[in-house]
């Protein structure tokens, strides 16, 4: 007997690579509001901005994708994060140091090229 289930497999990857992604991001949401705001500015826009597009990568977005709501436009904010983190800020670090951030840009590349599957907001829209 042969199954495949391809929406529950994307249900299972949406869950798993936000939630996790959660864990980098919310310990950074009170940094926001820490007076000055230290945090790195690996692309030059400033302390502020940088921690503000960190947030919407590794927060919001991340939200979006595991309730499936806009969920190829919500894996770019992460996917463009992780980059960031792996071929800027870790650019010099060994692969070992770089695969976290790696395995979430892959993840994030396949929920992109898939879509959110049947179990999410935006499988249930007919």
């Amino acid at each position: 007997m042969k199954k495949n289930f391809p929406d529950l497999a994307l249900l299972i990857l949406r869950l798993g690579a936000g939630g996790l992604m959660l864990t980098h991001g919310i310990p950074k949401i009170n940094m926001l509001f820490a007076s000055p705001i230290k945090f790195a500015d690996p692309i030059g826009v400033g302390e502020t901005l940088s921690l503000i597009f960190a947030l919407i990568g590794e927060v919001v977005a991340p939200i979006f994708i595991i309730i499936g709501f806009k969920t190829k436009i919500a894996t770019i904010p992460s996917i463009i994060t992780m980059a960031v983190a792996a071929f800027i800020v870790h650019a010099n670090d060994d692969i070992g140091t770089k695969e976290k951030a790696l395995l979430f840009i892959i993840c994030f590349v396949a929920i992109f090229l898939a879509g959110a599957g049947k179990y999410s907001i935006d499988g249930t829209k007919k």
